[in-house]
Parts: structure tokens; C-alpha cells; sequence
């Protein structure tokens, strides 16, 4: 459905800093921003799939090809 436009390292960076943003969700204490955190779902479902709808908009690819 989606071309692979997310490659090796990119990829890796995105997995690890949507972890990164889910785990700090529940190592915070409750407050009003908390919510945010649930952001690094993003780049983790991007790097998960090596693709990013944003990537293709602007035409870049980091994948190798």
C-alpha cells in the first residue's frame, strides 16, 4: 500500500524515541501535559512500518534503494 521511504538508521532512531516518549508517560507523575507523551506513538508506528506519510508529501527517502 505504502512505499518504504524510512531506512536503516532514521528507522532505528524513530523506534527508539517513540519507546522513549511511551515510557516517560508512565514514569511522570500525573499532570495536565502528560498526555503529550502519547505523541511518540507516532514515530514509532512510523518506524515500525518504514513508512511516513510526511516523507512522501515532501518526496524525501532515506531508504536505500
Amino acid at each position: 500500500m505504502f512505499k518504504n521511504n524510512v531506512g536503516g538508521i532514521d528507522r532505528t532512531l524513530r523506534i527508539v524515541i517513540g519507546l522513549a516518549l511511551i515510557i516517560a508517560f508512565f514514569m511522570t507523575p500525573p499532570g495536565p501535559y502528560r498526555w503529550l507523551f502519547w505523541v511518540g506513538l507516532i514515530p514509532l508506528g512510523t518506524g515500525l512500518l518504514g513508512t511516513c506519510p510526511l516523507y512522501s508529501m515532501l518526496g524525501v527517502n532515506t531508504c536505500k534503494k
